[in-house]
């Protein structure tokens, strides 16, 4: 059975450079959406238009591949709240995009690793080790170097006014992940994965629509100003799409508990092309902090091969 498993995975250089791929597609994808919220474009918006895309992409093929939709019973109420947890990641993350230069907000929201172990144990799960606490004391020292938090502390907001909110709304991204991870883990395990994908794409194009339809967010779905705009919407949908679906479709030959922690190259790749497209340059020190949060991050979810 060993045997037959192993023979169905990607070789594991294919597997690491196909993952490190679509890492890089997810941050074209916050870098097109910060390039088209600077066009005026509406968050709402921009997430409607990710979603229902690659939900019909994914809806095809599920029904190519005839896969029965139903679920377990009592299944229904924690898939809709998994569901409501991704649209509120997705809102919280490109409000902070809109807000911070995007490789700070994806190294804030990447943080989740250390979050889902700290509420797995707060949840009865297995008490954190003490290489796990070290390697989360480790990601904090370098978000504190990352964020250059007494610089802006000293400046009491002036050098830009959106920093507290927008650091906040990507910690909210990495928490409300965290929890959808957990139930994913814990109330969702005998749901199939193409199913559980379908169903949390549909809840968050549907949460848009209404939020889009309550006024809650007045411009959340004001169209691009400009061509530029357009075509930085138009490029987050093709590259989460298809680094979605991507994703979906090669996840069962990619071996993820050995090479998942290779997917935190995004936030390297984030800052590579904010400083190449939207000028984003950051400090010294804050280049070091963000080198410290991937390391750490990579380390506490590394597993080793059995």
């Amino acid at each position: 059975m060993a045997v037959a498993v192993s023979a169905s995975l990607f070789p594991r250089k294919l597997a690491v450079a196909l993952l490190a791929l679509l890492a890089c597609s997810f941050a074209g994808n916050h870098i097109a959406a910060r390039i088209a919220f600077d066009d005026d474009t509406g968050v709402l918006l921009a997430i409607l238009c990710r979603s229902g895309i690659t939900f019909l992409v994914l809806a095809s093929l599920v029904l190519w591949q005839r896969q029965p939709l139903s679920l377990p019973t009592g299944a229904r109420r924690w898939q809709l709240l998994l569901g409501l947890l991704i649209a509120t990641q997705s809102l919280c993350l490109y409000s902070a995009v809109a807000r911070i230069p995007v490789a700070l907000a994806l190294l804030v929201g990447n943080t989740f690793p250390m979050l889902l172990a700290l509420l797995t144990w707060a949840l009865g799960g297995a008490r954190p080790t003490g290489r796990t606490v070290l390697f989360m004391g480790l990601i904090l020292c370098g978000l504190v170097l990352a964020l250059d938090v007494p610089a802006h502390l000293a400046d009491n907001g002036e050098a830009n006014p959106h920093w507290l909110l927008g650091v906040s709304l990507a910690f909210c991204a990495a928490c409300v992940f965290a929890c959808a991870l957990w139930i994913t883990d814990h109330k969702l395990a005998a749901v199939r994965g193409p199913v559980r994908s379908l169903l949390t794409l549909l809840i968050v194009f549907a949460s848009m629509l209404v939020a889009g339809a309550s006024g809650v967010m007045p411009s959340g779905l004001a169209w691009p100003a400009s061509g530029s705009g357009w075509a930085a919407l138009a490029s987050l949908v093709v590259l989460y799409g298809v680094a979605f679906t991507l994703l979906f479709v090669c996840v069962p030959r990619l071996n993820m508990a050995q090479n998942a922690p290779v997917m935190n190259v995004e936030p390297i790749a984030t800052l590579l092309l904010g400083w190449a497209l939207l000028d984003q340059q950051l400090s010294g020190v804050q280049l070091l902090g963000g080198a410290v949060v991937v390391c750490g991050i990579v380390l506490l979810t590394y597993r080793r091969a059995n």
